[in-house]
């Protein structure tokens, strides 16, 4: 059961590592304020569900272990939240589509049979409503504003939708998860999603692709070389000083 939290605690955190990326580089100072707030959201919620899910695992793993001591195969989160932030339009089109299909998903999790994951379902829900309102204005003012901009997020949407059935999508343990009462499942959170989604898509001035196939393969474990470097990265100062506290 703890392996369908640890993905949804590896789509928080790879998510929320790959807004931090945009620290100091933002095109404009109060996003380089809003999207270090919100990895720090999804962060917390990832630290979150980490803990919760090593105590069910009951192997004496803790939230430093799972985030920072697992390799590239071990990690189970969807592929769309490993995807490079590339440019603006294509950072706030990948966190409105997670963003989007995360509200109803807590939502629906504050009837977990699990005390601590009701919890955690709680506060998220009230931090990726948040997350929806601001990356879908900048949808929205990015696809109805400028040739450039409008060019820049049909483009986004043309490579990044193809992520998105991945998260509608309940692995096995993910199934084990919500037979258990402890998560909803994945596919009752598609209505909700797409009717978001297409309001914002229609004052965008954008529209939603068809017949796309879909890729999949992160909840297996099997990524992009783009989430090993992550990882590297995130994962240097605890695994050079493991123990380290401060």
């Amino acid at each position: 059961m703890q392996e369908g939290l640890l993905e949804i605690a590896d789509d928080c955190l790879v998510l929320g590592h790959r807004l931090s990326e945009w620290c100091g580089h933002a095109p404009m100072l109060e996003e380089d304020l809003a999207l270090p707030n919100m990895a720090l959201d999804m962060i917390g919620v990832a630290r979150g569900l980490y803990a919760r899910a090593g105590e069910l695992e009951g192997a004496g793993r803790g939230e430093d272990d799972l985030a920072y001591f697992r390799g590239e195969r071990e990690f189970r989160n969807c592929l769309l939240v490993e995807r490079p932030n590339g440019d603006f339009a294509r950072t706030m089109l990948r966190q409105l589509y997670f963003a989007a299909f995360m509200k109803p998903f807590w939502q629906a999790t504050s009837a977990s049979g699990d005390q601590v994951i009701r919890g955690i379902a709680a506060k998220a829900a009230k931090e990726v409503a948040y997350h929806i309102r601001h990356a879908g204005e900048w949808v929205i003012r990015l696809g109805d504003g400028t040739e450039e901009s409008a060019a820049r997020m049909g483009q986004a949407v043309e490579d990044l939708h193809r992520y998105t059935g991945e998260m509608f999508e309940s692995s096995p343990a993910a199934q084990a998860a919500e037979t258990a009462g402890l998560l909803p499942r994945r596919t009752e959170m598609r209505p909700d999603w797409g009717r978001v989604i297409g309001m914002i898509f229609t004052e965008a001035g954008l529209t939603l692709p068809e017949g796309v196939v879909m890729q999949t393969g992160g909840r297996a474990g099997l990524h992009g070389e783009g989430l090993g470097h992550m990882l590297a990265e995130m994962q240097s100062v605890a695994r050079t000083h493991p123990g380290a506290v401060w």
